[in-house]
């Protein structure tokens, strides 16, 4: 277990590292240049795969189990996903656990540096548990300031160590602030990855406050959502269970994103939120 001195070490050292993520994680369109973004919803992807589907073949496709309870289609069912951004950290077990009781499944967009080579152990465990383990780059590196090289590097290194612990190769990623452009959709494409935003952002970089966190994220949710939280944070793992419990009264059902986009997938170099 790290000493208090070192998790507060940890702990600065993330929120200046994620500081500039606060002026621009609310905004879907961060872009540099005058590239425009091209976005797909889940529902866009589910339709288009229904269209080329027949009878059987459909109905079986359509289906995505959930949390190991059964299966769910979300072409009837009131989904939404629930995203973690920027772990694993010392409060991964802890949101795990939360996830695990409430039988719910997550997606977990993961840092390489000082994140996955720091805790592999909970990658591994996100990936036994039957969530969806993906990439938010090595370093966080802002990918449309960087060079090509680099951003191959950034997207490269997580997939191969996520590979590494958990025998699966990520097929998403979530660039850093949302930002992207055609040269990030073309290297994603190279690599095999799909790019994912969000619908739903509690800015919980910018508060420990659990309740007003779930404030946020219930006012924002809505069917085919996809719910932007950081477990890196102090306040944001002990608002989820409230979050859970709020939205599965209104009748949402929780998946990941790929099962939200079931019997589609995500296609490499695309955008989708």
């Amino acid at each position: 277990m790290p000493s208090l001195t070192r998790k507060m070490t940890k702990t600065g050292t993330r929120l200046r590292v994620l500081a500039t993520f606060a002026a621009a994680a609310s905004l879907t369109l961060a872009l540099s240049g005058c590239t425009k973004l091209e976005t797909q919803s889940p529902s866009s992807v589910r339709n288009a795969a229904d269209a080329q589907a027949d009878g059987k073949a459909d109905a079986a496709g359509a289906q995505a189990r959930v949390g190991g309870i059964g299966t769910v289609d979300c072409a009837h069912a009131k989904c939404i996903a629930l995203t973690f951004d920027a772990g694993p950290s010392e409060n991964s077990a802890r949101l795990l656990d939360i996830l695990k009781e409430k039988r719910v499944p997550a997606t977990f967009f993961l840092l390489g540096k000082r994140h996955i080579d720091t805790y592999p152990e909970l990658v591994r465990r996100m990936a036994d548990e039957g969530h969806e383990v993906a990439s938010h780059t090595w370093t966080h590196k802002i990918l449309t300031d960087a060079e090509p090289d680099e951003i191959r590097d950034e997207l490269e290194r997580p997939n191969k160590e996520i590979e590494r612990l958990t025998g699966k190769r990520p097929t998403l990623m979530r660039p850093p602030q949302g930002r992207t452009d055609d040269t990030v959709h073309d290297i994603s494409r190279e690599l095999g990855l799909a790019e994912v935003l969000w619908t739903v952002t509690a800015k919980d970089y910018k508060t420990n406050d659990s309740d007003l966190i779930t404030e946020r994220v219930l006012d924002q949710s809505s069917r085919d959502g996809i719910i932007l939280l950081h477990d890196i944070y102090d306040g944001t793992v002990p608002a989820v269970p409230g979050i859970i419990d709020a939205l599965k009264k209104r009748g949402y059902v929780f998946v990941t994103v790929p099962q939200l986009m079931a019997p589609g997938k995500a296609e490499p170099g695309k955008v989708y939120r």
